[in-house]
């Protein structure tokens, strides 16, 4: 009896001498993947930001576009007559996507002559199928304004001339 509680006294001690020996010493597992570095003295090499012009702000004069308009010549002195009638096809035919001032579902008319020919906004206007699927800048257009197309009008060259000229004066 006596070297079975001797036995119990060694064993209880040598397991209690095992579980310390084993405890104490935690080791965290670290999760994911972890790189250090060691900090630099030198100055980081600015690099130039690539500045991005919108599709509607940037300006191609050159640009004709695609279709019928080859030429268009402009007279020095806006004519009224035209302006009136321009006024009303655009009223009629455009606003349900244009607004004069603002972006709306297409893009706002008001200075357009500053950044586009006559000849591709009126292109633009006869010709939006055509535009879209060959001219660079109409595809860049259709992207800012969420892939909607511009809905041909059936606009005749005369109706869409008179709609340049009120163009004029915005």
């Amino acid at each position: 009896m006596k070297t079975m509680k001797t036995t119990l006294k060694l064993l209880t001690m040598f397991l209690a001498l095992l579980i310390f020996s084993c405890g104490g010493k935690e080791e965290k597992k670290k999760e994911g993947f972890s790189v250090e570095r060691t900090k630099t003295t030198e100055q980081p090499k600015e690099t130039p930001k690539a500045t991005t012009v919108k599709a509607s702000e940037r300006v191609e004069l050159d640009n004709k576009g695609v279709g019928p308009i080859k030429s268009v010549t402009l007279d020095a002195e806006i004519n009224q007559a035209l302006v009136a009638e321009g006024e009303d096809v655009y009223k009629k035919m455009c606003t349900a996507c244009h607004r004069v001032d603002k972006k709306f579902i297409g893009p706002a008319p008001t200075g357009i002559l500053t950044r586009r020919s006559p000849e591709w906004v009126m292109n633009m206007i006869m010709n939006p199928e055509g535009m879209i699927s060959e001219d660079p800048l109409a595809k860049d257009l259709l992207m800012e304004f969420n892939g909607a197309p511009m809905a041909n009008q059936s606009l005749t060259e005369d109706q869409t001339r008179a709609i340049l000229e009120y163009f004029r004066t915005l």
